[in-house]
């Protein structure tokens, strides 16, 4: 599996992840259940593709608000390392002129 992976140009795995990240983000809208399975799945997953592999400019605000979400259960569970590289990555998901389009979120993070 891993040398099928790397045979895949480093952009287009960016690519891939983010928008697996994005189709997971869709489950979180559900069953309380599946959020908490499915969040740092989904949050990591958006991660791994990063600011660069967004091509649709409202998935800049949505990988915020779920790094935003993840950064909050993880300190919910004193996993304060991982809190802050979950608030650090939605800080980077954030465009210029943050602070007067999505202010409460940019406090937040």
């Amino acid at each position: 599996q891993e040398a099928a992976y790397n045979t895949i140009p480093a952009h287009r795995r960016c690519i891939i992840h983010f928008k697996y990240g994005i189709e997971l983000s869709s489950l979180l809208i559900g069953d309380k259940d599946v959020i908490s399975s499915v969040l740092f799945t989904a949050v990591n997953q958006l991660n791994l593709g990063g600011p660069p592999a967004v091509q649709d400019k409202s998935h800049y605000i949505t990988a915020a608000q779920l790094n935003l979400r993840a950064g909050k259960k993880a300190m919910e569970m004193s996993d304060y390392e991982t809190a802050y590289s979950y608030f650090d990555s939605g800080i980077s998901f954030l465009r210029k002129k943050h602070w007067q389009e999505h202010y409460a979120l940019s406090l937040e993070l």
